[in-house]
Order: C-alpha cells, then structure tokens, then sequence
C-alpha cells in the first residue's frame, strides 16, 4: 500500500511541476507579446500587465525550486518569497493604477492586447485551479499558495482586458486603472495571511 502511496504521490508530483512550467512558459511569451502591444497601443495598462507576468515567473521558480527539496525550513523560506512577489504586485499595481489615472493615459485600441489578455485570463484560472487541487493532494502550502498568485494573475488579465474592451467600445479609458485598485486589496490580503496568518 505504501508503494502505491509513493508512486501516486510522484505522479501528483510531476503534475506540480508540469503545471509550474506551463505558468512559466505562458508568462515568458507573454511578456514579448505584451510589450509589442503595449507600444503599439502606447498603453500603460499593459505594460504592467507584462511586468506582472515577471512576478509570475518568479513565483513559478520559487515553487519549482521548493518542490524540488523537502523540510519545513525550505516551505517557509519558499512561502515568504512568495509573499514578497505579492507585495511587490500590490506595491505595482497601486503605482500603475494611481499613475493612469492621474496622468489621464488613453491608450489606443489593442485588438491584439484584448486577445491575448482574454486568452490568459482563462489559462491562468485553469492553472490556478490545478494548482490549487495538486497542491491540496501534496498538503504543500507553497503550491497552494503560488497558486492564488496566479488565480490574481488571471484577476488582472481580465480587468486588463474589461478596460481595453471598455476603452474601444466606450471610450472608457479610466475603466482598466480603476479595476486595479480592487487587486491592490486580493494581493495585500494574501501578504497578510502569508506573513501573519489568517487573522
């Protein structure tokens, strides 16, 4: 029985690791496609959206880093790691959003901003999901937590992406800035549980 207790542990596992490489890889292409949209569009939205998936991808090498050694001491040292990559999230998203709005930024139309944006927001709740699940089967917190990392990763794609659709449709342009407050709340909310626990 503990045989088969092993042998589904590292299949489970590699499912982790399957799904930080996917994160990983989405993210890198991302930040190319990105920044050609963001130039093209002259979008500050954007462009931090591109830097977000930078702490994506740091987030995704603490976790394969993590899941790649044992010890309660590399799972906390992996967790504030984390928590640090959601302050810096949250410390971005308050400076873009604030700088958008003050500065009255209207970004072109992005046709290819709304696509990519709409196509990662289902990606990364996809991902969040199993991660959420292996890091559930695996009792590691780090997996669990790296994986709300990315749930808010695919948060702000689609608040990326009502603002773009917004800003085409309506001429809303403020819409994308203010919907990154609302994050600015998911992100500290997940460094105060990180750093002080649930109360």
């Amino acid at each position: 029985m503990s045989d088969v207790n092993e042998i589904s542990r590292r299949s489970v596992l590699r499912r982790g690791f399957v799904l930080e490489y996917v994160t990983l890889g989405w993210n890198a292409v991302g930040i190319v496609v990105l920044a050609v949209a963001a130039v093209a569009a002259r979008s500050v939205a954007l462009a931090g959206f591109g830097l977000d998936s930078l702490i994506e991808i740091g987030a995704s090498m603490v976790v394969i880093w993590e899941l790649s050694g044992t010890g309660e001491d590399r799972q906390r040292r992996a967790l504030r790691m984390i928590g640090a990559g959601f302050a810096l999230l949250a410390v971005y998203l308050l400076v873009q959003s604030t700088w958008a709005l003050a500065g009255g930024f209207r970004p072109h139309h992005s046709p290819l901003g709304i696509m990519w944006t709409a196509v990662t927001a289902v990606v990364m709740f996809v991902l969040a999901l199993g991660k959420a699940r292996t890091g559930a089967a695996l009792d590691n917190p780090v997996l669990r937590t790296e994986g709300r990392v990315t749930l808010i990763d695919g948060l702000l794609a689609a608040a990326v992406l009502l603002g773009l659709v917004l800003n085409t449709v309506a001429g809303l342009w403020w819409a994308d800035p203010a919907a990154g407050y609302v994050l600015v709340y998911y992100a500290v909310r997940e460094v105060k549980k990180i750093f002080f626990g649930d109360h």
